[in-house]
C-alpha cells in the first residue's frame, strides 16, 4: 500500500527504540522511551500558506507527543503536520 500525505502533512518512519542502556542493561518494552527522531518517507504538496521544507529521506526531530501512529503492512509510522517537526538533521 502506498501512502501519500495530503496538505502540509509528513509521513515519518520513527527510529527504533533503544534496546539497551549505555551500561549494557536490556530495557523492557514497558520502559522504552518513544523515539523522537525518524526518517521522512513521504511529504504532502503543502498549502497556499505552507511551503514544504522537509523532503523524502530527511532525518528529523519531532516532539514527544507529535503525530498520529498508523500501521501499514506491519510497519509503524507517524503522520504529522510539518509544524510538528522541530529540526532537520544534516
Amino acid at each position: 500500500m502506498t501512502i501519500k500525505p495530503l496538505s502540509d502533512r509528513v509521513l515519518v518512519l520513527p527510529n527504533p527504540a533503544e534496546e539497551k542502556t549505555a551500561g549494557g542493561l536490556f530495557i523492557p518494552d514497558t520502559a522504552k522511551e518513544k523515539p523522537l527522531m525518524g526518517k521522512v518517507v513521504a511529504v504532502g504538496p503543502g498549502t497556499a500558506e505552507v511551503t514544504m521544507e522537509v523532503k523524502e529521506g530527511d532525518t528529523v526531530l519531532y516532539g514527544k507527543y507529535s503525530g498520529t501512529e498508523i500501521n501499514v503492512d506491519g510497519t509503524d509510522y507517524l503522520i504529522m503536520k510539518q509544524a510538528d517537526i522541530m529540526a532537520i538533521l544534516g
